[in-house]
């Protein structure tokens, strides 16, 4: 199981609205092909907090249907799990962004996989590099 990171959805969903450059397009396609492979199946986990996220950015950069459709087929994969997040998971995650130098959700991330024994995450943030005990995946 791998843990996926909102920037997986992000890329994956959102409609560019200029031409990409090279690497840009390679990263869309990597984001929708991981995307494709929990769908068909492959394990994987996020949590609703990082769903959030992505509603939150899907929301502010288009109609609000094709936002709501678009979650509710993410939230839908065949292979995806959705992991809850209560005040004290929050509260870990604030303290391990501290202790790591990473932003509040990354932390939560990082939290959740090592909480859950998972060690892989689809991700296109390179700082995800620099944790102990983790591999970032971006294919």
């Amino acid at each position: 199981m791998r843990f996926v990171d909102s920037s997986v959805f992000v890329h994956a969903l959102l409609k560019p609205s200029r031409r990409l450059k090279t690497h840009e397009a390679e990263i869309k396609e990597g984001a929708k092909n991981i995307l494709s492979r929990i769908e068909e199946g492959e394990e994987a986990v996020t949590t609703v907090v990082h769903v959030s996220e992505v509603a939150n950015i899907l929301e502010s950069r288009m109609h609000l249907e094709d936002a709501w459709r678009m979650l509710s087929a993410l939230v839908s994969m065949r292979g995806i799990s959705l992991a809850g997040v209560t005040g004290d998971a929050y509260r870990a995650a604030i303290q391990a962004s501290n202790v790591l130098g990473l932003g509040v959700n990354d932390g939560l991330a990082y939290a959740t996989m090592m909480g859950g024994g998972v060690r892989e995450i689809y991700s296109f943030d390179k700082h995800f590099d620099q944790l102990p005990e983790i591999r970032r995946i971006t294919l």
